[in-house]
């Protein structure tokens, strides 16, 4: 099964640490959370409390009470609502989880399906699924169906 902290470690090296750039709509970010679109978000509390101190940013890179937040966070936001810990492929759930935290985890869920759709030779490994951007047990199964049937890169591609 898939294992969140490898997708975590995998996509977060791409993800910068503190940004508050005006042009970007997002606002504040830490490690790609935006807080105009997550202002409740538990790391806020941190980031606020830092901000005097002469060394922000800097001084949130070592703070491990920050970096859980931020994981937690990842892994409930853009994890756990495709059922990550159940993919039975690594390189799949690595792109669904950076698919998701980049394009949003309905986009994510709805470029699975479509390439399911693509890869069930009509209908015969399994019944097409509906593209809804829902990752539900009909889209669970016909990953695995199809898993057993051909290669986890084909599907990747």
């Amino acid at each position: 099964m898939a294992n969140f902290n490898l997708s975590y470690a995998k996509t977060m090296g791409n993800e910068g640490y503190y940004a508050n750039d005006k042009d970007d709509v997002g606002g504040m970010t830490w490690k790609g959370v935006a807080r105009n679109y997550h202002p409740t978000w538990e790391g806020w509390k941190i980031v606020d409390a830092a901000r005097s101190e002469k060394s922000f940013p800097n001084i949130l890179k070592s703070n491990v009470e920050l970096e859980d937040c931020v994981k937690i966070f990842y892994k409930n936001t853009f994890w756990n609502v495709w059922l990550g810990d159940q993919i039975p492929n690594q390189d799949i759930a690595d792109e669904m989880f950076d698919t998701g935290v980049n394009m949003g985890v309905s986009r994510a869920v709805k470029f699975l399906q479509q390439a399911l759709n693509v890869l069930n030779k009509n209908g015969i490994i399994y019944g097409d699924l509906v593209d809804d951007g829902v990752f539900g047990k009909k889209t669970m199964d016909a990953l695995n169906v199809y898993l057993c049937a051909d290669k986890p890169s084909l599907l990747l591609k």
